[in-house]
């Protein structure tokens, strides 16, 4: 190992974090074991799956451990006995106790999906896509008992464009979080951070998504309904009612509109999309997925399913 190597310790679940731990494993610094959620039954077959960052471990052969909370004594005692300088969270899941926070040498950092202070919380790259901010980043900070409250060691940004979606905001600041991180974690291995408190009164939360965030209210703006779409879209999606279908919305476009019509009612069908009116102007719908079926563009769509969707029929909401 290099001089300015540490030893590891890496906590993380989803995707998001697993990308962050390949990037360790290919640096200088040694991943020495993993923590992650327990496994869980997922799928239609409900059964049980292996975490990205279980999987990504196994590969290089790392111990994991699994642990449904750092409340057992035993759970505490383990992490202890690693001995590692630093502990690593990404995505991970759970609120770690300060004692936990506390164990590792150099305590734990974190990577954050958000230009801290703003979107602190369980849901970032959502609801800055949702909000209509022009930037976003990834903050790489020092862990202590508030949620995400913690110095600043690094952070970069990016612009979020006019098209961004949840999904394509997330690879984004998934592919630049590595790079930050191994930065953040060089200068404190050398003892050459320099980390910055956070501005706590420019502080806002990023709510965890809920059922009623996704249903969608037609007496909104078309441009805040766009947004939504676009923010919860490739997952959890968008959804309204239509005649007793959930339909799910996964692409649409603001138009400007003249026509005098409730909310929610469909005044226009036809290959481009499904036009619909909101509460100021009105979509038009590109891309949904009607019970039973793939997402599909209102083209082909409409090849069999053309009857569902009508001039004068009216959105409501689902739930």
């Amino acid at each position: 190992m290099t001089q300015s190597s540490l030893n590891i310790v890496f906590a993380g679940t989803p995707d998001f974090a697993a990308a962050h731990l390949q990037a360790l494993l290919e640096s200088h610094h040694k991943v020495i074991a993993v923590y992650t959620q327990p496994d869980r039954p997922a799928g239609r077959g409900k059964k049980l799956q292996k975490s990205a960052v279980k999987q990504v471990a196994e590969a290089y052969n790392l111990p994991v451990y699994q642990p449904l909370n750092f409340k057992a004594q035993e759970d505490r005692d383990q992490l202890a006995a690693l001995s590692a300088d630093i502990m690593v969270v990404v995505a991970y899941g759970l609120i770690l106790p300060v004692a936990v926070l506390e164990t590792p040498r150099l305590g734990c950092v974190n990577v954050h999906a958000s230009l801290l202070p703003r979107w602190r919380g369980a849901a970032p790259i959502q609801r800055a896509v949702e909000a209509g901010d022009a930037e976003s980043g990834v903050t790489i900070m020092q862990m202590e008992k508030g949620l995400d409250t913690g110095p600043m060691l690094e952070v970069v940004k990016c612009e979020i464009t006019a098209t961004e979606t949840g999904g394509s905001l997330h690879d984004k600041l998934m592919n630049m979080g590595s790079p930050a991180l191994i930065k953040a974690l060089d200068d404190l291995a050398l003892g050459k951070a320099v980390p910055e408190v956070q501005d706590h009164d420019a502080a806002n939360y990023a709510s965890k998504i809920e059922k009623p965030d996704l249903d969608i209210n037609w007496q909104e703006s078309a441009e805040i309904i766009e947004r939504k779409i676009r923010a919860f879209n490739p997952f959890p999606v968008c959804f309204s009612d239509l005649n007793g279908d959930r339909i799910k919305l996964f692409d649409a476009k603001v138009v400007s509109s003249t026509q005098s019509s409730n909310p929610g009612e469909i005044l226009s069908v036809d290959k481009s999309g499904i036009a619909v009116a909101c509460g100021e102007g009105a979509l038009v719908l590109s891309r949904i997925q009607i019970p039973g079926k793939k997402p599909m563009a209102i083209a082909d769509l409409l090849n069999g399913y053309s009857d569902k969707f009508q001039p004068g029929f009216v959105f409501k909401s689902a739930l």
